[in-house]
């Protein structure tokens, strides 16, 4: 029996960092899969607990230089928070020292002698090695040590060479060192990683928001003498009498007991009205009491709320991996070690063409500095956090990256009637002298809904056990030229097998419950629910309202989020083979300097997230 945990890690900084982390733990005895996001800084893992724990996975990642996160009491976000003001703190200092160097090696301040300028420029570039780039260096060690390297590495073996290289011609006479290059390596390389927090913060700005929703108290009400005290939401227990007033959020789920109210659903289930309740109706955590107030009796709390479920929905969703990532993590892998082969390449062959040392030493450590494996790492994690959080911001709930990539594809669409595409009128029995509008009516906005499928080039099937006569009206009502009558759940499952075998990528949306067959058979299986009575296991993707027109968003969406990750690593991968032969000097015309490189590398990183974090400002 296999289970699911995701573990915050801390100390992943570029694609390599995730892929050994990810190695390390695919190589434990009893760990079944595993999948890292970078972005994400999660590991999700799914383990036979007989055979390995979280402690076990703990020291193995500890082994690796990085911290697997097991115990719930930790304060992920403040640790974050924490490591964040440090990284800004370490950046703004850097830039100090850079610039106090860089003054000195310009020569705009002359301090007496090229000696006694070269050993002050030697000071500030060894304190700001210490203060502000001491983490590169440790973990370079740490890699070291465990025969791996990351993009640590690289930043620590370029400014180690450029520093004692400047060392050495501070005391040999030389008119210029390279001091400043290794202040300006250290300081542009922190700036692109405090630009990439602050933009990978934004790619998990929806998890927060749903999160948010959870109150941090409750009222709880003592039944012996009817008083209230306010108490922690962790501390509830199921059949607590709980009170909610005007404006709270209700804190765990459960069951209506006495008041007047109406509530907002509309973070759960889409519907942007305030639902009136009355004694008996069930209330999700997470939603507003828009008018009076009520009492409750707590039922599901913890992470047994369905808020819980959706969060943890999403952060498994976030943390898996496209079938493309999986290829970006093998390159990963080998990037590094590929990198510093190279940059020795560039040395011994500048050192045979021209016997140049300091030519060919600074062309290396160009190399070193300008190749960027992080790039490659945010390019498919940052841009599916964000159109997977987007979309779940919109109550479209998608499984994983693969169900979004798949969703992208579709083409052929079969739905559902009763209950799907129309809501049946359950205060009556169905016979052949009522009209078809009084046995059900179609939803609101479904006929936008196909409407808007058609123009996206999607094919509309509708299936129906009643009959023909009715098939065909609800078909013409909905604007769908497309059915099929007096169904079966195997008639359904092969409707989707003969699309298939024309070449279609189908999905299939249900209720999740009689169209079991068919949505197991499905390319991407859509189930359609008020979050409650949903088959969410089953289904790829869960729309948590009504509206139809949520399919349409939900296959835009995963269209712009697919183009967006390809772009990313379009541009991730052709920076890498423009920009390190460049370095290199394969162009003798082009001279990129340690500096130079470090701007660009940063630069490479910031955009790939911010052109993932377009996808928020896009129009579905």
């Amino acid at each position: 029996m296999t289970e699911r945990q995701t573990f915050p890690v801390v100390g992943m900084m570029c694609a390599a960092c995730s892929a050994n982390v990810e190695k390390r733990l695919r190589e434990m005895e009893g760990v079944t899969d595993v999948s890292v996001s970078l972005p994400g800084r999660t590991a999700m893992v799914d383990y036979d607990p007989e055979k390995v724990t979280p402690d076990d996975m703990h020291r193995e990642v500890a082994a690796a230089g990085y911290e697997l996160i097991i115990d719930t009491e930790t304060n992920v976000e403040d640790l974050q928070r924490r490591a964040f003001v440090s990284l800004r703190w370490r950046t703004i200092v850097s830039w100090l020292f850079a610039a106090a160097v860089m003054v000195l090696s310009m020569h705009w301040i002359h301090l007496g002698s090229h000696l006694t300028n070269h050993i002050v420029c030697l000071v500030l570039a060894a304190t700001s090695m210490v203060l502000c780039g001491r983490q590169f260096y440790v973990v370079a060690w740490r890699q070291l040590m465990h025969r791996s390297a990351n993009m640590d590495t690289l930043v620590a073996l370029s400014t180690g060479i450029a520093f004692l290289f400047s060392v050495y011609l501070t005391f040999t006479g030389a008119e210029h060192t390279w001091f400043d290059s290794t202040t300006m390596i250290i300081s542009f390389v922190l700036t692109g990683r405090l630009l990439e927090e602050r933009a990978k913060n934004g790619t998990a700005s929806s998890i927060r928001a749903l999160m948010g929703l959870q109150p941090k108290t409750a009222h709880l009400v003592n039944m012996d003498d009817d008083s209230i005290s306010d108490v922690p939401i962790a501390t509830l227990q199921p059949r607590d009498m709980l009170e909610v007033h005007l404006g709270e959020a209700i804190p765990v789920d459960g069951v209506m007991r006495s008041g007047e109210a109406a509530v907002d659903e509309s973070m759960i289930t889409g519907e942007p009205v305030a639902i009136p309740k009355q004694k008996g109706d069930k209330l999700l955590a997470g939603t507003i009491v828009r008018q009076g107030s009520l009492r409750m009796r707590a039922q599901q709390v913890g992470s047994e709320t369905v808020l819980s479920g959706i969060i943890r929905m999403v952060q498994q969703a976030q943390s898996s991996k496209a079938p493309v990532q999986r290829t970006v993590d093998k390159v990963a892998l080998v990037f590094v070690p590929t990198v510093l082969g190279i940059a020795l390449i560039t040395f011994a062959a500048w050192m045979l063409v021209n016997g140049d040392f300091q030519h060919a030493l600074i062309s290396a450590v160009s190399v070193l500095v300008i190749a960027c494996p992080c790039a490659m790492g945010l390019a498919t994690p940052t841009a599916l956090m964000v159109g997977i959080g987007r979309a779940a911001e919109r109550g479209i709930l998608i499984k994983d990256a693969t169900a979004l990539e798949q969703l992208h594809r579709v083409d052929a669409l079969v739905t559902d009637k009763t209950g799907t595409l129309t809501i049946p009128n359950t205060d009556i029995t169905a016979t052949d002298n009522l009209a078809y509008e009084e046995r059900e009516t179609l939803k609101p906005h479904a006929e936008e809904a196909i409407a808007r499928l058609r123009q996206m080039n999607v094919e509309v099937w509708m299936t129906s056990g009643d009959r023909d006569d009715a098939a065909v009206y609800w078909a013409e009502r909905a604007g769908i030229g497309h059915y099929r009558s007096k169904v079966m759940p195997q008639d359904k499952e092969d409707l989707v097998s003969a699309l298939q075998q024309k070449n279609h990528t189908v999905a299939m949306v249900g209720d999740g419950i009689n169209d079991t067959q068919a949505l197991a058979a499905a390319d991407v299986s859509i189930a359609i629910g008020r979050g409650t009575d949903v088959a969410m296991e089953l289904a790829q993707v869960t729309l948590m309202g009504d509206d139809l027109r949520a399919i349409p968003d939900a296959i835009k969406l995963s269209r712009q989020t697919v183009r967006t990750l390809r772009e990313n690593l379009f541009w991730a991968f052709i920076y890498n083979v423009i920009c390190i032969p460049l370095a290199a000097g394969v162009v003798p015309s082009i001279h990129i300097t340690p500096m130079w490189a470090a701007a660009l590398m940063a630069f490479s990183s910031v955009s790939v997230v911010l052109n993932s974090l377009r996808l928020k400002l896009k129009k579905i």
